[in-house]
């Protein structure tokens, strides 16, 4: 069996270059979850205090770090699932990540939630994600 990651916007639901609404994989492969991202280096030194944009780029790199340690990218992710402190400017946050998931063909499954805080109230933005690794 061949192995396949398939991008599916069936007609009769929104078409949006910025996400798909559905992802199927099929073949050998493994599938990788990494857990919320915050903006805290490896180092521990949070980044960003009051500023959604610099948050949204130290998660976009912690995810970079953890795609590409399972030795994939951000070509290979399924699903973002986006939580939002309540109140911040979500448009300029997914600017930011734009920077990261570029123009692509096949971008991933995205939800985001506005929420009423996070583990840590300094904290505005936390992106949890699902990746898919072919194993040929």
């Amino acid at each position: 069996m061949e192995n396949k990651m398939e991008h599916i916007n069936p007609d009769g639901l929104i078409k949006n270059p910025a996400f798909s609404q559905i992802i199927t994989t099929e073949g050998k492969g493994k599938t990788i979850y990494i857990g919320g991202q915050n903006a805290v280096t490896g180092n521990r030194e949070f980044v960003g205090k009051n500023d959604i944009l610099k948050q949204t780029e130290q998660v976009m790199k912690n995810l970079e770090i953890a795609l590409n340690f399972c030795g994939v990218n951000f070509e290979n992710l399924v699903k973002l699932n986006i939580h939002i402190a309540q109140g911040q400017d979500a448009y300029g946050a997914f600017q930011v990540s734009q920077k990261f998931l570029g123009q692509s063909a096949n971008p991933p499954i995205i939800t985001v939630l506005y929420v009423a805080g996070l583990i840590n109230p300094e904290f505005l933005i936390e992106i949890d994600a699902i990746a898919f690794k072919p194993i040929k």
